[in-house]
């Protein structure tokens, strides 16, 4: 894991589950705190994925 895909301490290069890291903040994302996301949808699953940090979450 390199550090540029870093940023506050979340790897932004892995697609992390809901389940097992909820939001802290309900609609912001865990790691820059912003609530601009990108969502896909595929293989019936939900991806959204910060626009500012580019950390990814499995709803």
């Amino acid at each position: 894991m390199s550090d540029e895909n870093k940023y506050n301490g979340y790897d932004t290069s892995i697609v992390y589950n809901y389940t097992d890291y909820p939001d802290k903040q309900a609609g912001r994302c865990d790691n820059c705190g912003h609530s601009n996301f990108k969502s896909t949808a595929k293989d019936y699953k939900f991806i959204r994925e910060c626009r500012n940090c580019g950390m990814k979450k499995s709803i």
